[in-house]
């Protein structure tokens, strides 16, 4: 579930418009409103927007105009392995839009505070090679690096 902190009544289902913008295979499922009980409870006004399910390239989600007690922080964020550094240009390029703030190592937070981690799939790989020099290398040079460049990361990794 993805909680939207902003006090839009709109802000759930922006953030899905957003998101779905960003990744291939991505729609908009279903928008729920909230009732007498719920708008009593949460502040919000009956008929609003209260929770919008969506579909990120096969992953299900769920947001929810929670309200601003409900705050992002770095303790959680979502993982995007990608293929190809076209790959991560396009979508850390995508998740900026509008006000992100870019971050060390391949994090990213986007306009509505989410964090998200662009990695190259082959990172994982070159992290769990048998010689320890191999990825101390490369995760010197990830830790220089904003946005992860896959040629830089492997130059490294391979060097003798």
């Amino acid at each position: 579930m993805i909680c939207t902190a902003a006090s839009s009544a709109t802000a759930a289902e922006e953030a899905a418009k957003f998101y779905t913008s960003v990744f291939r295979n991505s729609k908009i499922g279903t928008i729920s409103h909230y009732g007498d009980a719920g708008a009593e409870i949460s502040g919000r006004q009956k008929g609003s927007v209260m929770t919008v399910s969506f579909t990120l390239d096969g992953q299900e989600f769920l947001a929810l105009n929670g309200g601003p007690m409900f705050k992002f922080s770095e303790a959680i964020s979502l993982l995007v392995n990608c293929e190809t550094q076209a790959e991560i240009d396009e979508r850390w390029n995508k998740l900026l839009e509008g006000g992100g703030k870019p971050q060390r190592c391949g994090w990213l937070k986007d306009k509505h505070g989410l964090s998200w981690q662009i990695v190259p799939v082959a990172l994982e790989q070159m992290m769990l090679d048998k010689d320890p020099r191999k990825p101390e290398r490369m995760m010197k040079a990830l830790f220089q690096m904003v946005k992860l460049d896959i040629e830089t990361l492997k130059r490294a990794y391979e060097q003798s």
